[in-house]
């Protein structure tokens, strides 16, 4: 048994060195700098994030509907990058699924490319690199092509997360049942303005099953809304200002894009009490 533990304590710092965060942020501006480079038109840059072997693949359905595999090479690749074009290649990466174990890295990132402001095409591009004496270098690229059922850009995530709060609240100004839970994630969590009203949403049906049986179960009005999306682009949050029966409250959520749609995870409502009256409050509430 000492054997082991002694074995187990010199093996620690070697795969500590593997989770070190910082790793994380280096393979991401790995990749990065490649899309930089694209952008630029600078050759240069471009081959000094690929090591001295490189292959790159891409995937694809051809007009009859037939899988395809293209290989490519650095050294087209570079010189296509380098000879001016009049549009920038713009590559826009939605999220960054890293995986790292000593000096292996695979990085999976969903894109859209733009030729200027023109779209051109969408895919996932899965990326891997190893960790040479110079930094992280691109050992492998394989990537898919599409022109349907590409990601959104942020203003239309927007626009879509805006009409689902919005139909879950007057969800339960219509007491719809289907429609107000079904928008919350089976392991959401919904937290209320009593100090014990923290539920999974399972108990947070069974709460408000009594409200959702009369014509509108709770009517709140959004005075104002603000969102923020996650750079993964599969998580966001909000905080919003209500008036309600209670008066104003202040509330804040989180949703994640899962593979039913976007769902609520995370929901907290709190009663608004002006600064100048907390004093007062606090001697109610101690009554």
């Amino acid at each position: 048994m000492k054997k082991i533990i002694i074995l187990l304590l010199l093996l620690t710092p070697f795969f500590a060195k593997a989770q070190e965060p910082g790793q994380r942020a280096e393979v991401v501006q790995t990749i990065q700098k490649m899309f930089d480079a694209m952008r630029a038109g600078d050759s240069t840059m471009l081959r000094s994030v690929f090591a001295d072997e490189v292959r790159m693949l891409t995937t694809f359905y051809d007009q009859e509907g037939n899988p395809q595999l293209r290989t490519g090479s650095l050294d087209k690749f570079a010189t296509a990058v380098g000879t001016p074009h009049e549009k920038v290649w713009d590559e826009r990466i939605w999220s960054y699924d890293v995986q790292i174990d000593q000096t292996m890295a695979t990085v999976w990132t969903p894109y859209t490319f733009f030729l200027g402001e023109d779209f051109s095409h969408c895919g996932v591009n899965t990326f891997q690199l190893y960790r040479s004496e110079d930094g992280w270098k691109i050992v492998n690229i394989m990537d898919t092509r599409q022109k349907e059922g590409c990601q959104m850009q942020p203003d239309d995530i927007q626009r879509e997360l805006e009409r689902l709060v919005s139909s879950w609240h007057q969800a339960a100004t219509d007491a719809d049942e289907d429609i107000y839970f079904g928008l919350m994630a089976p392991k959401s969590i919904f937290i209320g303005t009593d100090a014990s009203e923290r539920w999974t949403k399972d108990e947070f049906m069974d709460y408000a099953e009594s409200a959702f049986n009369k014509e509108t179960a709770w009517d709140f009005k959004t005075v104002y809304r603000h969102f923020t999306i996650g750079d993964d682009r599969r998580h966001a949050w909000w905080d919003e200002k209500l008036d309600t029966w209670m008066g104003t409250c202040m509330a804040s959520g989180v949703l994640e894009n899962t593979a039913d749609g976007w769902k609520i995870i995370h929901y907290q409502l709190s009663l608004a009490v002006p600064n100048d009256k907390i004093q007062a409050f606090q001697e109610l509430i101690k009554e």
